[in-house]
């Protein structure tokens, strides 16, 4: 009889675990699927760098060759690629930062799903943390894309 109760014991034991784990799988999905989205905008932030950067180098060969009427516009013109390369390049970096805030809150909800903590105190400020350099990168983004439509003549929109 006692073997019979240590067997049913260690069973529930071993469901109620399983039940926790795949607890701490579902809470952690939604933050996961952030983390897809967040590779997305990374992507294309990097693209956009990339291209500004190509843009930049044939400006400068350009101005190497240009008279002095034409290398005033083509300075002002590298002033705007500077800032739109800084813009773009801090909205990589606060989109960066997100992804690892997200990263750690999926950490940790898993570790408090698993040891049966209570880490709200930490998950939570966390992800607000986390959302707020999400709108800071997307709101450098925004200022990015300004500046490239400002560098276009008109007749293109």
């Amino acid at each position: 009889m006692l073997l019979a109760e240590i067997l049913t014991n260690r069973s529930l034991s071993d469901e109620s675990a399983v039940v926790g784990l795949s607890k701490a799988i579902q809470l952690s999905v939604a933050p996961v699927f952030l983390l897809t989205s967040l590779t997305g905008l990374l992507g294309m932030f990097t693209t956009r760098l990339a291209r500004i950067i190509d843009r930049t180098r044939f400006i400068q060969e350009a101005y190497e060759r240009s008279d002095l009427a034409q290398a005033k516009r083509l300075r002002e013109t590298l002033e705007m690629q500077r800032r739109r390369t800084f813009l773009i390049n801090r909205a990589i970096l606060r989109t960066t930062i997100t992804a690892l805030l997200v990263s750690g809150v999926v950490a940790v909800m898993f570790i408090s799903a698993v040891a049966a903590l209570d880490l709200a105190a930490i998950v939570v400020p966390v992800f607000v943390l986390a959302m707020s350099a999400l709108i800071v990168g997307l709101v450098l983004f925004l200022l990015e894309v300004q500046l490239a439509i400002g560098q276009n003549p008109r007749r293109y929109y």
